[in-house]
């Protein structure tokens, strides 16, 4: 009869020859950016939905961006990648000059803006999960990916990108919906 696996195991495990740990570092480093630039994005159109169904329904979502974020750290960390802090910083700068488009309002929010932020959010989230997918292909080869979390964090993702779509759509709906007169 064997004996159950340790919860930690898969840590102790080696990575496979072969993983080109350099192209991997910029892989991850790269998501790391657009994680950065995805919780930004989330928080700031939490913050401008205000108290709203919009706002009540992405809060829940935001937190998981957040922590997602906080996830690509703990693997980054587990395989030894270091961060590499002008691509964070490049995320971080890239989502504040997306703020920056003609929106066909020179003082206000355009109703426009908010069906731009949960596009890009989506987007987001769909190569976050494309990222997640990768590596869950990895880690029947390597160690020190943890199939499990990987699954879940892929789960996750999943529900993430139906529950923006579902509100995308709306807004689009009503940002385009014709006028009377």
């Amino acid at each position: 009869m064997n004996a159950p696996a340790h919860p930690e195991a898969h840590k102790r495990r080696p990575a496979v020859r072969g993983t080109d740990m350099k192209l991997l570092g910029i892989y991850l480093n790269d998501h790391l950016a657009g994680a950065t630039a995805g919780t930004q994005r989330a928080a700031r159109l939490v913050r401008t939905a205000g108290g709203s169904a919009l706002g009540r329904a992405l809060g829940p979502v935001a937190a998981e961006i957040t922590e997602d974020r906080t996830a690509l750290l703990d693997i980054m960390r587990d395989l030894g990648v270091p961060v590499r802090r002008y691509k964070v910083c490049a995320g971080w700068a890239g989502e504040k000059a997306g703020r920056l488009k003609l929106n066909g309002r020179l003082v206000r929010r355009s109703p426009l803006g908010t069906v731009w932020d949960l596009e890009a959010l989506r987007l987001g989230v769909e190569g976050k999960a494309a990222g997640w997918q990768t590596l869950r292909r990895l880690s029947a080869a390597d160690g020190r990916l943890d199939p499990a979390r990987l699954d879940t964090l892929l789960e996750r993702a999943r529900r993430q990108q139906e529950s923006i779509e579902e509100w995308r759509i709306r807004q689009a709906e009503e940002a385009l919906a014709p006028t009377a007169g």
